[in-house]
């Protein structure tokens, strides 16, 4: 089985082409490697798959049309596994355009290729920043998403919105999967795991928002994977082959549980500062994952705990081998 992973030097691209590797798949792997936050950091999480005789890698923006549409003539693959995007909701009101770039055109150019070319089964990353300020709880696929909050979500929704038209022209069987604050070991540098442990470590404090009346369904990056790879065997049938599953982690954190992990793994004591709501942000993220339960089995085993001690271990080492 061949598979195209986009965004294979990001954070859930990295892990998931990992495991794919581990089982003997073929794996190309693309990435623009921009420069959102420090390249050194793909670059290291490159060099974990780099090693793998069955992996190739390809410098290739997704918006990229041309490059696109040969790659997918030339590889003959048989699924893709599409997680490349622009991320960030704060970063979406500095540089709306990227996220145009690759959010929008990167889907197109991915939903074409996969048109062209057969492919098995598309696999998408959606968000779960399409609930927006939903006041149900948990969040439910079901749930109306009509008004997202940042154009982040917005281009999110339009993911989803533009694989199903798809799925329903082409028959492109295709799948969304709407994950939800995914952490762990070689997570990105602009999420609270990463923010609030580099600021405690260096003894500087730490910015809580809405003066920490926030939950979030934090998620391990091994149950993510565990669930993405799960359900790239299932493939939707007709008449719309399209399918959106949630996956996260079924239980909400309080951010002071999420801090005193923290505070916990590195054996030091925060200072906060408590500000206001952000922009775009969301009170609360809660996934309802009975659907994806149902399809796969899926069941998330990591506690805040237990995954926020592995990633202290992992950035503790990560500072130290980057600054010899």
């Amino acid at each position: 089985m061949k598979y195209l992973v986009t965004g294979c030097a990001g954070f859930i691209g990295m892990y998931v082409a990992k495991r794919l590797l581990e089982q003997e798949m073929q794996v190309v792997g693309i990435d623009n490697m921009n420069d959102y936050y420090d390249p050194a950091l793909k670059e290291y999480r490159l060099a974990q798959l780099k090693p793998y005789k069955n992996f190739q890698f390809k410098k290739l923006d997704l918006a990229d049309r041309q490059g696109m549409a040969k790659l997918f003539a030339h590889e003959n693959f048989n699924r893709v596994i599409h997680l490349a995007a622009q991320a960030g909701v704060r970063y979406s009101l500095e540089n709306p355009f990227a996220y145009v770039d690759s959010n929008l055109v990167g889907m197109m150019t991915t939903l074409e290729g996969c048109r062209n070319h057969s492919i098995q089964h598309l696999v998408y990353a959606s968000s779960s920043s399409v609930y927006g300020m939903n006041e149900k709880i948990p969040f439910s696929e079901d749930d109306f998403v009509d008004h997202p909050v940042s154009l982040y979500a917005a281009t999110k929704k339009s993911n989803e919105l533009m694989a199903y038209s798809y799925s329903k022209l082409y028959g492109i069987p295709s799948t969304g999967l709407r994950f939800f604050t995914v952490y762990g070991p070689a997570g990105r540098p602009d999420m609270a795991p990463w923010l609030f442990t580099e600021a405690i470590l260096n003894n500087q404090p730490i910015k809580v928002f809405n003066h920490g009346k926030m939950q979030r369904d934090f998620t391990y990056i091994d149950d993510i994977v565990e669930g993405v790879l799960r359900i790239q065997n299932v493939i939707p049938k007709t008449p719309i082959p399209h399918n959106l599953f949630n996956i996260g982690n079924n239980q909400p954190i309080e951010l002071k549980r999420f801090i005193e992990a923290i505070e916990t793994a590195t054996g030091k004591t925060a200072e906060k500062i408590y500000m206001g709501m952000q922009p775009g942000d969301v009170v609360r993220t809660y996934a309802d994952i009975d659907k994806l339960e149902a399809a796969v089995g899926y069941q998330p085993s990591t506690d805040i705990e237990k995954g926020i001690e592995k990633f202290v271990q992992w950035y503790k080492k990560y500072q130290a081998e980057t600054a010899k």
